[in-house]
């Protein structure tokens, strides 16, 4: 029984460590690594133009945290020469790591998002079981009063 529960739980869970990986060195990756009290999901592809919008807005924003406040990953849905092409263009100043996996979309219906598409953003906060999600293009205003929402729930990701 114990081994079914543990088998249906990991099943149940979003992108084992080796459907993430880094960009562009490919390294696994997992969510619960950022270290940061708030972590902030961006789930995006190169042929999305709201995504395309969003992300310059989303550094901008990232770098006027404070440091360690709070995590920013984009991860994206989209192949290496697409994202390293268009990262050529618009760089940003924080993590992209890609999706590797067979199945985004049940990936994504396990992050929250059951309509499927992108952008969409999760807030979440180490250690809370509160989580919010964004579905749509993002700036510093929404991403502000997100992340404030998550630590007026969530004791641990006060700072």
């Amino acid at each position: 029984m114990k081994t079914l529960l543990a088998a249906l739980l990991a099943a149940a869970l979003p992108a084992a460590a080796s459907e993430l990986v880094s960009f562009p060195d490919n390294r696994p990756q997992q969510r619960s690594q950022t270290g940061a009290p708030v972590t902030v999901i961006n789930l995006w592809a190169a042929w999305c133009a709201p995504c395309r919008k969003e992300m310059p807005l989303m550094s901008a924003w990232y770098a006027k945290q404070p440091k360690g406040s709070v995590a920013l990953i984009g991860i994206a849905l989209d192949s290496e020469a697409n994202i390293a092409r268009f990262l050529r263009t618009t760089p940003v100043n924080y993590p992209v790591w890609r999706y590797t996996g067979n199945d985004s979309r049940a990936w994504m219906n396990a992050l929250g998002n059951t309509v499927g598409g992108i952008p969409y953003t999760l807030i979440e906060a180490r250690n809370c079981s509160f989580k919010h999600s964004i579905t749509g293009e993002v700036d510093g205003k929404k991403l502000d009063e997100a992340v404030k929402l998550v630590r007026s729930r969530c004791k641990t990701a006060r700072r």
